[in-house]
């Protein structure tokens, strides 16, 4: 399987265009207002004067003079019900007869003050400036979600380079420490650049005292500087400083990425390369392939998407490998369409497939937040304690509510009837585990609101005996009196006062009857059930009549 290079200076070929995408997804936390939970792009947007993050209104509802052609094929890959999602249903018509009806339930700000990332890949290395295309945030109704995007560009790239990219820059916070200080496996340096060239922001992954500090303090990991200030004003959830948004982590820190590559004769690269490039973001550029490892063993079968592969040089040699967490396109440099940022692979790339790796990753996103909110939920709850048995119930059916909408809004099987495009989106969903993750997400939803019916039930069940241990007791109440007269004794004779005192001790005796038989009416209707029971002696429905006046300790 693993040959040797037919060219021997591929492991040093150049990557022509290198296009990449980060999509970062992560949690927010609720955002009360006067005791609602209010939408967190209207508290985002609501303080733009303090960020740079902007909303930005999509290209199918702006200015028509900006609307191309690659928007056009962008919104005709998809089909109906997910055009709805992404772009809504347009400002004129029936769908906008009430505010916000029809909208696109996806929420899209930008930031556009930094225009340059540059990476200090290891220590002694020349630096490589990456190009900003874009920063954004994606905020998605009734999800406490987003997902962070940002979109970078280079060329003329050692591939060696490239891989180095992918590996070492899409992370969080360092996993350890080399033995010079620097984080393990992350970037020497990353900093954002102005369009002046002044730095904005830059990591601080040596600094190992901060994120020792903070796990000890918190038990959760800290994010690097370059990260947390891109993101500002949304916080992290643990930290001390003030935010009213604040976010966490929902998985693992390395980033999901996608990444176009454009080099020049893709055809000769050998097995180890592909597996190299396809497994790039998790092997480390240095090691050797762990050829008894299943990725690598079944690499082809597993991640391989050879639709418009033709290994010739005619071509197409257009080549897509996913692994779930990346999505990596490789094609020849040499082909005028594969390179169109109009109507070729490239603009299909920045659009079709980006929005099918964000939509793939949105549902695995969700699906472990909503897993989160049942465990939070679980955790907090105290039996012996009423308020905390209410605030569960009200987390449980909030959870199975918006559980209900994200199934009906946003969870799709099928997005494309173009056939490459959907078994992109199947290939990636099924290495996420996805439909997995929602049959598991569900059943949990499911035995929530099993566990709430049935206490409901028996909660409803006990209401029900003690009625009809009230209703025996009046019975027998009812049936004495109108046997003797409701007259017995004649109250209507006497002095206003006299039958006032009357009316009042009586009404006093009645009530405290009736709330001695509730507050024992369980016993009463254990009483009742022992007297029906033509097995038990006389002398034992009489114990458990006298255990209705006594303590009864269990």
């Amino acid at each position: 399987m693993f040959g040797l290079c037919r060219n021997p200076d591929c492991a040093d070929n150049t990557v022509s265009l290198f296009h990449a995408s980060l999509i970062w997804p992560l949690q927010l936390e609720p955002v009360l207002v006067a005791g609602v939970k209010s939408r967190h792009w209207e508290s985002f947007e609501g303080s733009h004067e303090t960020h740079p993050w902007r909303r930005i209104d999509d290209e199918f509802t702006d200015d028509p003079g900006n609307f191309r052609e690659r928007h056009y094929r962008e919104f005709v890959s998809f089909l109906p019900y997910v055009q709805r999602f992404l772009y809504g249903e347009g400002r004129s018509g029936q769908a906008h007869t009430q505010p916000g009806a029809g909208n696109s339930p996806m929420h899209v700000f930008r930031r556009k003050d930094i225009s340059t990332l540059r990476l200090t890949l290891r220590e002694g290395q020349a630096s490589v400036e990456l190009h900003i295309v874009h920063i954004d945030l994606y905020f998605f109704d009734d999800l406490d979600l987003i997902q962070l995007n940002v979109e970078v560009r280079a060329s003329d790239l050692p591939l060696r380079t490239v891989r180095d990219i992918l590996f070492r820059f899409g992370r969080a916070y360092p996993s350890g420490w080399e033995e010079g200080g620097d984080g393990l496996h992350n970037v020497h340096l990353a900093e954002w650049l102005d369009a002046s060239g002044q730095v904005m922001a830059r990591s601080d992954t040596e600094h190992r005292e901060k994120y020792l500090g903070f796990v000890c303090q918190h038990r959760s990991p800290c994010i690097s500087e370059h990260w947390a200030s891109l993101l500002r004003p949304l916080v992290l959830a643990h930290s001390e400083e003030p935010g009213r948004l604040r976010y966490r982590l929902i998985e693992y820190h390395r980033m999901p990425v996608m990444a176009f590559l454009a080099l020049n004769q893709p055809q000769s690269l050998t097995a180890d390369d592909w597996i190299r490039i396809g497994l790039a973001s998790t092997l480390h550029p240095d090691e050797p392939i762990p050829v008894n490892d299943p990725s690598a063993r079944e690499f082809n079968q597993r991640y391989c998407q050879d639709r418009f592969w033709t290994d010739s040089t005619s071509g197409p040699n257009t080549r897509f490998i996913c692994t779930g967490s990346a999505l990596t396109l490789v094609g020849d440099a040499s082909q005028p369409f594969l390179m169109d940022a109009e109507r070729g692979v490239l603009a299909q790339f920045r659009h079709q497939y980006f929005l099918i790796f964000l939509i793939a990753h949105l549902h695995r996103a969700a699906l472990l937040i909503f897993s989160d909110v049942l465990v939070g939920a679980v955790n907090a709850l105290n039996i012996r304690n009423d308020a905390s048995v209410r605030q569960f119930k009200r987390r449980i059916r909030a959870n199975f509510e918006t559980f209900l909408r994200f199934n009906h809004r946003y969870w799709f099987h099928e997005l494309s009837e173009r056939a490459h495009l959907q078994d992109t989106f199947r290939l990636c969903s099924n290495h996420l585990r996805n439909d997995a993750l929602y049959e598991e997400v569900r059943d949990e939803i499911r035995e929530m609101s099993q566990y709430l019916d049935s206490d409901s039930q028996r909660r409803q069940s006990n209401t029900v005996i003690r009625l009809t241990v009230i209703t025996i007791l009046g019975l027998i109440a009812t049936v004495t009196t109108g046997y003797f007269g409701m007259n017995i004794i004649a109250f209507g004779e006497g002095s206003v006062l006299q039958r006032l005192l009357h009316g009042l001790l009586a009404t006093t005796v009645f009530i405290s009857l009736i709330l001695f038989a509730i507050s024992r009416s369980k016993r009463l209707s254990d009483f009742l059930e022992a007297l029906s029971d033509e097995r038990l002696s006389f002398s034992g429905k009489l114990r458990t009549f006298w255990k209705v006046f006594g303590d009864q300790k269990h």
